[in-house]
């Protein structure tokens, strides 16, 4: 996602499920092979308790893991380095301009390479149809791993964002973003039935420190505002909520935190929920970037996308309920 605006933060997060090539090896030596650190590096990433093994904290360098465990790990954030273009990577755009490009994000894709995802990023993909992003970092306009990225969505969230293509574009749409009047707008279904019509969630996240792969509300986090609008409660095949969420911040698992911190997760979550649905694929949650709309960086006139719910999630919403 996030769901996140893309700022500075201490770390970067790997999260797989262990394949049957790592199985029975040590975890520091397989967090060498994912990242590139040295053995003394992520030695220390284990023993300071970043690392977890199917949601348990690892802090013995030796423990091996086994296939089909999920590994999940804060490692030291990736030294900043050009993306090469793929053109194999697919990439849906909505909407075309020389000074930004909105494209619909896949469920599964990740947006910009990161600790353990280093090639077949969307990023890659836009690169490989819109070679001047790339000037972007080569001028210093911005980090050259992540050019022309203004937001970002989590790897299982489906939907809108937009990307920058000129140094005019990315400063209008990372002040917009700053100042809050990019709307941003998502589907999510969340267990159980909310009671009250609409709300809001205003909450500071940050870093948990029992569980430091996880984000949490805290008392010290950076501030953090969510609100929430019912279209639906939903009876079978249990509980659930289909809710309008809108981002009046951007935070690193924002919607994900704070519906789990007022006792309704999303569907399918596998952080921060509790129930998985076998409808949806394994690293699939109930969360879609529905509506993006903000100000054109020259012209100041109102540029708004939408894009449906992909067919796996609208196959979770009845007939006749908003997608």
């Amino acid at each position: 996602m996030t769901d996140d605006v893309v700022d500075p933060f201490d770390g970067e997060v790997l999260d797989l499920v262990v394949p049957s090539t790592l199985g029975r090896i040590r975890v520091d030596r397989v967090l060498a092979m994912l990242t590139g650190l040295s053995r003394s590096e992520t030695s220390q990433i284990v023993a300071s308790g970043s690392v977890t093994l199917d949601g348990k904290v690892l802090t013995k360098t030796s423990t091996p893991v086994e296939e089909g465990q999920r590994l999940v790990a804060v490692v030291p954030a990736r030294a900043s380095g050009f993306v090469e273009a793929d053109s194999s990577v697919p990439v849906t755009v909505v909407l075309e301009d020389r000074d930004f490009v909105v494209v619909d994000k896949m469920a599964g894709q990740v947006v910009h390479p990161g600790a353990g995802h280093l090639h077949g990023t969307l990023i890659a993909g836009l690169l490989a149809r819109y070679p001047d992003i790339a000037e972007l970092g080569v001028d210093g306009v911005c980090d050259p791993a992540r050019p022309g990225v203004v937001h970002r969505l989590d790897k299982g969230t489906s939907g809108l964002l937009v990307v920058a293509r000129t140094r005019e574009g990315f400063a209008s749409l990372s002040s917009q973003l700053a100042e809050r009047t990019m709307e941003r707008i998502y589907l999510g279904l969340v267990e159980g039935h909310i009671s009250e019509e609409r709300g809001v969630v205003d909450a500071p996240i940050g870093r948990s420190t029992r569980t430091p792969t996880l984000m949490a509300v805290r008392a010290d986090g950076r501030p953090a505002r969510t609100t929430y609008e019912v279209l639906a409660r939903i009876d079978k095949p249990h509980a659930t909520t289909l809710l309008r969420l809108r981002l009046e911040t951007g935070r690193t698992h924002q919607i994900r935190v704070h519906m789990a911190t007022i006792g309704h997760p999303v569907v399918n979550d596998p952080r921060y929920g509790h129930r998985r649905d076998r409808r949806l694929a394994q690293d699939r949650f109930f969360l879609h970037s529905r509506t993006l709309a903000f100000s054109h960086p020259r012209s100041a006139q109102r540029v708004t996308a939408q894009s449906p719910l992909p067919a796996d999630l609208a196959a979770m919403v009845p007939e006749g309920v908003e997608r």
